[in-house]
Formats: structure tokens, C-alpha cells, sequence
């Protein structure tokens, strides 16, 4: 067996059904839950009428690159959104089984093996994929704490030089899971300017783009654009239909951006197997092709948002994010009359109101002498308005409970 197994961590919903086994939830409730990103807004009828008037596509082999209809949609799609000039659809876009598959295959593919202790750079909380993909890639992942009094931001000088002349990728994920945050400009000049001069491919992680408020987040193709990149040198950006269109079961995204690092991608992946479903390819056309959804999508969350904000800012410092769907809470700020942990904070939460969050440590890893998640919560307000109302009652209710 590959060995580098043993060096993957438990998953973090692993763990929070460890910390619930010692536990039974409170049955006068019915279960709520707020621990998994994965929507439950209706997938539009319009995606599954295309996927099943497509079906007769079942009968032929996918080619790895995807349809020229979709691998065009998504080009257009990327210009309209990010007022850029079309990315050329043969050369700079890849269709993929959705952004997971992608983030993790892209570390395989990227890394250096033959070179000195490969590293890879990310930000901390995060993904837990991205660490996944550096070990078995064979590379050493480094992490950059994001912290509340930086606002979130990544410190790059938290690692040191040697590093820096190791590192081979970095990923990085704006809108930010956990925090919701977006990268300014200023930080990607720097990204950009780093990535010059270490030689590291920049991952963009983008799969929250589509859910904001007011303001459309910046992406990495635009700042590349605005900064005179336009050949998007060693960067590439992950986005994904699950979170925009309510269709995390359909496995649906594309890698966009440098058309080198994509061609050796796409040399990758047509031995890893992982060529998109046809009937999916075309209900993605579908899904890519249409703005509405999205903003009904968008109007629904921001309505969760405004009525959870509400309900718990007597009890718990929350704060809007800049986009995504998220809140991500700090307990340590929280008004309590004695400190209790996130571990502590989810498991009686879990018994007394059947609730469930996930503990912020169990997103991050201890670096520089912390554990940036630590004693914080994140609650993915996902499920249907009434529910996540429900939900924030039944928190507010436990939270009086502590003061």
C-alpha cells in the first residue's frame, strides 16, 4: 500500500461523528443540520430536464476534454462574469468532475517529485483536501494561519524563505472556506509577484463565487487581467457548479487560466479516468448558460443571513460575511460566563437542541503554536429558510443558556 496513506488525517465529519458517539441528541428536536457545506436548494427543473433529454450520451465514451459546447459555455461564461476577454476554449479551460476531484489531481499532476522536499502552501483553516493532495503527491504541505485580528488575511511571512524556495503550489480559496473572506487586488499582486519569483502554480479555489451579497468577489483571472497578466502565468482557478446551481450530486466544474499547466493537466487526467459524464456535459451547458437560478439562489441566502444575523447577534459576535455561506463564529469573543471550547460548544449543542455545527479546530492544524480554528464554529446555513431560522432559535436558546 502507498504509505503516504497513513500520513492522511481523519476527515473532519470523521471526527465530529466521534465527538457525537459519546453523546445522544435530544429526540424532543428534530434534527437539524449545519455542519456539511452541501445546499439544499432545489436543483432548478431546467438542469434535470437537460440531463435527462441528454441520457442517450450514456452510450458513448466522454473524450477527457469535454464538449466543445461546454468547454465554449464555460468561456463565455468566465468573460461575461469577470469582464475579461474569453479564454480560449481548446487551450485554457477543462471540464472536470466537479472542483474536489480537480483540487486534489491537480497536486499529482503539479508536483515535482524528483526534486528536494517539495512543499505545498495553504491556508489554514482550510480544505481538507488541499493537505490530502500535497501528501500524496509526495510533498510536505505548509500552512498559513488566517486569523481574526489580521482580518483573515494570509501572513506570508509566517513562513520562512527555505520554504518559500521549495514551495511548488499553493492553494488558496476566495470567497474563503471557512471565513467567507475575498482577496483583494493588493493581495493577489503579491501572490502573483511571489509566485515570479519562487516558480510556484497558484490553485484558486473559487466554488463560493457565485453566492455574495452585494458586490461580485473578485476572481484570479480578473486580477491577473488587471495587473497585465493576461497569459495567466502559473496560475489556475477551480470553480464548480454544486454551490452556484444546487447540484453538488451532478460532480460538475472546470479548471481555467494557463494554458501550459493545463495541457499537462489534461495529460493527467486522461490516464486518471476521469472524463465527464455526456448527459452531465450537457445539463452543465444548461446550467452555466442561464443567470436567474443564481440570483434566486443568492436572494435566498441573503435572506437566511439577514434573518440569522438577527436573531443571533444578542448572544454570539457574528459578522456578514463578504460572501459564500458561512458564518464563521468565535467563541473566544462570545460574552460567556465561563470559556467553553468548539468541541464543547457542538457536542452539547448536539445533545441538548439537536443541532449540529462543526468545531473550527477540526478545520485547521496547529502552526507557528496555535490552531487557527480553535474555539471557533462554522455554520454552513444551507438547509431551507425555515429550517436554518429553526436552527438559529435553538442556538441563541443554548447560547443564554452559558451567559
Amino acid at each position: 500500500m502507498n504509505p503516504d496513506l497513513q500520513r492522511l488525517q481523519p476527515y473532519p465529519f470523521q471526527k465530529l461523528a466521534a465527538l457525537f458517539r459519546e453523546v445522544a441528541p435530544n429526540r424532543d428536536y428534530r434534527a437539524i443540520s449545519l455542519s456539511i457545506g452541501e445546499p439544499k436548494h432545489a436543483t432548478p427543473q431546467f438542469i434535470r430536464d437537460a440531463l435527462t433529454a441528454n441520457l442517450d450520451g450514456l452510450a458513448n465514451y466522454p473524450t477527457t476534454a469535454g464538449s466543445d459546447a461546454l468547454r465554449g459555455t464555460i468561456a463565455g461564461w468566465l468573460a461575461a462574469r469577470y469582464s475579461i476577454p474569453a479564454p480560449d476554449a481548446k487551450t485554457q479551460i477543462l471540464p472536470v468532475n466537479g472542483s474536489r476531484e480537480a483540487l486534489f489531481a491537480f497536486a499529482q499532476a503539479v508536483i515535482d517529485r524528483s526534486k528536494n522536499s517539495p512543499a505545498v502552501v495553504c491556508p489554514n483553516p482550510f480544505y481538507q483536501i488541499y493537505e490530502g493532495a500535497a501528501l500524496l503527491a509526495g510533498a510536505t504541505p505548509y500552512f498559513l494561519n488566517t486569523l481574526p485580528e489580521n482580518n483573515y488575511a494570509p501572513n506570508f511571512a509566517q513562513l520562512p524563505e527555505e520554504v518559500w524556495q521549495r514551495t511548488q503550489l499553493i492553494y488558496v480559496c476566495s470567497p474563503g472556506n471557512p471565513t467567507g473572506r475575498v482577496m483583494p487586488l493588493s493581495e493577489w499582486q503579491t501572490l502573483f509577484e511571489m509566485s515570479d519569483r519562487y516558480g510556484f502554480v497558484i490553485a484558486s479555489d473559487e466554488c463560493y463565487s457565485e453566492i455574495y451579497f452585494d458586490t461580485p468577489p473578485l476572481g484570479a483571472l480578473q486580477a491577473a487581467r488587471q495587473l497585465g497578466r493576461g497569459d495567466y502565468r502559473n496560475l489556475v482557478v477551480f470553480s464548480s457548479l454544486s454551490k452556484r446551481s444546487n447540484v453538488p450530486g451532478m460532480r460538475s466544474g472546470f479548471v481555467a487560466g494557463d494554458a501550459k499547466v493545463i495541457e499537462k493537466f489534461t495529460l493527467y487526467r486522461t490516464y486518471h479516468g476521469s472524463a465527464m459524464n455526456p448527459a452531465i456535459q450537457a445539463a452543465s451547458v444548461a446550467a452555466w448558460s442561464d443567470e436567474a437560478h443564481v440570483a434566486e439562489n443568492r436572494r435566498l441566502y441573503a435572506e437566511k443571513f439577514a434573518r440569522v444575523m438577527e436573531i443571533l447577534e444578542p448572544v454570539l459576535p457574528v459578522t456578514l460575511p463578504d460572501a459564500g455561506f458561512y458564518l464563521w463564529i468565535n467563541l473566544s469573543a462570545a460574552e460567556m460566563r465561563a470559556p467553553i471550547s468548539d468541541t464543547a460548544f457542538a457536542q452539547a449543542l448536539y445533545r441538548d437542541y439537536n443541532v449540529t455545527v462543526l468545531p473550527g479546530s477540526y478545520l485547521a492544524r496547529s502552526a507557528n503554536g496555535v490552531n487557527p480554528g480553535e474555539n471557533f464554529v462554522r455554520l454552513a446555513l444551507v438547509a431551507n429558510v425555515e429550517e436554518t431560522v429553526e436552527a438559529a432559535q435553538r442556538i441563541a436558546k443554548f447560547v443564554s443558556t452559558l451567559n
